[in-house]
């Protein structure tokens, strides 16, 4: 009789602090994650407690646990490279579910915006961290350079802001929404932002965030042995190697045993299934398993360097690489090196060196 009476008066407790109160203790229970996932975006603990992100998971969790599972289907491939990247460059690894969020793990999705690939890129920031966009050659579509230009962007924003949903936040809406709504709202604070009724960032971004967190929540709590789940999704694990320029992915396919449509669903960003020939060696993705047979299979000639007839200046700004500058001018890091007669690969900002470039690319600096 006790216990009745204790239980009682545990639940006429729990219901004078509302109904969104039992619902939010009921989610601890079922997201034991929550508080790693609230940690790693820098969101206080107390959001889980938040009303209107309460009402977003019960209106929405069902739908989302599906699209969670189908996303990781269309992704298994690619999630180790994508993680691995992450956890190499300092942004954590639930960053993952923020490509989920813009894209489901397809890398050839387009946007109504025309925002396209993994990170859903639009074209001006796709220019600006230096993915390369052709007609026949899209660079965002490509799991590895897609990626890493993300890191990148979140690490730029994580550094304008000094907290990572806020991050993920201005990703979704851009820098000035951001700042404007924590100006117009005197605060940074996640709840505040977010809030239903103030509308501070667009209900978009308000959607945005909490489908992140709540994504992460479901993710991870099959990831740290919550949930009953047992599938396994990290166990494929890919590699690039280098080919020849017009190297067809069909002919790499047949060498390796293995399904062209698979190869093709890899190298996304090969649109015609053939390697472009702007450059004399790129990379392409591979299963791990099949690493060995590539290399006993795939008789790699040594490419003729080609004769560089122009030359261009370019002057060296923060941040810049040999690497980078010679993907800028699609020309050879060794070959700028010999050319400005460096000892090493380091560089000073506002040094001048010479560009050894094609005649395309000397045209085309020239307009």
């Amino acid at each position: 009789m006790r216990t009745s009476i204790r239980y009682l008066k545990r639940i006429l407790f729990l219901y004078t602090l509302g109904v969104g109160t039992i619902y939010a203790i009921s989610l601890e229970h079922k997201y034991p994650s929550y508080t790693y996932v609230f940690n790693e975006f820098d969101v206080d603990e107390s959001y889980l407690y938040n009303e209107d992100f309460i009402s977003f998971v019960s209106k929405n969790e069902k739908n989302l646990k599906s699209f969670y599972q189908h996303s990781l289907r269309r992704g298994k491939e690619i999630l180790p490279t994508m993680q691995g990247l992450l956890v190499d460059d300092g942004v954590s690894d639930l960053f993952i579910y923020l490509s989920m969020v813009e894209s489901g793990f397809s890398t050839d999705a387009v946007s109504p915006k025309k925002a396209v690939g993994l990170w859903q890129f639009m074209p001006a920031t796709a220019k600006e961290y230096d993915l390369t966009v052709y007609n026949n050659y899209d660079e965002r579509c490509d799991t590895v350079s897609a990626t890493s230009a993300a890191i990148n962007y979140l690490n730029n924003l994580h550094k304008q802001f000094g907290k990572w949903y806020l991050a993920a936040m201005a990703y979704n809406c851009g820098e000035g929404c951001v700042s404007r709504a924590i100006k117009l709202a005197s605060t940074d604070e996640l709840s505040v932002l977010t809030d239903e009724r103030s509308k501070y960032v667009p209900r978009e971004t308000r959607q945005y965030i909490k489908k992140l967190l709540l994504l992460a929540m479901i993710g991870e709590n099959f990831t740290l042995g919550f949930s009953n789940d047992n599938s396994d999704t990290f166990k494929n694990s890919l590699i690039q190697v280098d080919v020849l320029a017009g190297t067809s992915l069909k002919e790499i396919a047949a060498l390796l045993k293995m399904k062209e449509e698979k190869l093709l669903n890899l190298n996304r960003s090969l649109k015609n299934g053939v390697v472009p020939k702007d450059k004399p060696i790129y990379k392409i993705t591979i299963p791990i398993e099949k690493m060995y047979a590539f290399y006993l299979r795939y008789k790699q000639p040594i490419p003729q360097k080609r004769y560089k007839s122009h030359m261009v200046s370019h002057n060296v700004s923060l941040g810049e690489t040999l690497e980078s500058i010679a993907k800028y001018y699609n020309a050879d890091a060794e070959e700028i090196r010999i050319s400005n007669h460096l000892a090493d690969e380091f560089l000073m900002v506002d040094d001048m060196l010479v560009i050894p470039v094609t005649q395309t690319v000397f045209e085309k600096v020239a307009k």
